[in-house]
């Protein structure tokens, strides 16, 4: 009687991932489809942050599938399922730059160091509302350029905890990396961001002149 309810607890804490790999592991293949359903967009935009391609992302996402279906075995249920898709789809990107910068070996350490040297201590303050002076897709262009400026190293793991919503121990494990060096990455990206952004939502600061119509001498009224 108590072995039943220590199984039946242990299966109500079980994650349901668990149990559509158990599945596949059987031989079910519809119920990987389900996995692959439930996480390709995830994958897709981790393999985007990271390849800065669309093209090299979908392929990263196809290939991270592929792997992790024949590695399946190879899972033990320690982590999440996910979790451990994320790191096979982190090392799949990784590859693909390799590849793309014919042999020059890529490193998350790599840029642990930037061109700013130290992140400095004061930033400037943001504007009240940015909402005032942008709308939502500019303000979305907007951040996801200054995202995609992030050195990789940071950018990763900012993807990777604060927009996919991994935790930091699922962070550091999917990237191989030690729960401070994450925390670490973490606050130099997030000050990053704020200072890059709060250039843009300076009180006072100018937008962009529009463009010149075609045809139209420079200083002439149209």
């Amino acid at each position: 009687m108590v072995a039943t309810i220590q199984s039946v607890a242990g299966d109500e804490g079980q994650h349901p991932d668990i149990a559509l790999v158990e599945r596949v592991k059987a031989g079910d293949i519809s119920a990987y489809d389900e996995l692959v359903r439930k996480y390709e967009r995830q994958v897709f935009r981790i393999a985007q942050h990271i390849t800065q391609n669309r093209e090299d992302a979908e392929d990263v996402m196809q290939d991270a599938f592929l792997k992790a279906y024949e590695k399946l075995d190879q899972f033990q249920g320690n982590s999440k399922f996910y979790t451990w898709l994320v790191r096979i789809a982190v090392n799949e990107s990784l590859m693909r730059l390799r590849k793309r910068r014919t042999g020059k070996l890529v490193s998350m350490d790599e840029d642990i160091e930037t061109e700013e040297g130290r992140v400095p201590r004061d930033f400037a303050d943001w504007a009240p509302d940015p909402e005032q002076n942008y709308d939502n897709s500019e303000l979305s262009e907007i951040l996801r350029k200054t995202i995609q400026g992030l050195p990789r190293g940071f950018r990763v793991v900012f993807a990777l905890r604060d927009i996919e919503g991994l935790s930091t121990e699922e962070t550091a494990e999917a990237l191989n990396l030690s729960v401070p060096a994450v925390k670490s990455r973490l606050l130099r990206a997030r000050l990053q961001l704020r200072e890059r952004l709060s250039r843009h939502f300076r009180p006072g600061a100018k937008p962009a002149p529009p463009p010149r119509q075609a045809g139209s001498p420079a200083g002439k009224r149209v």
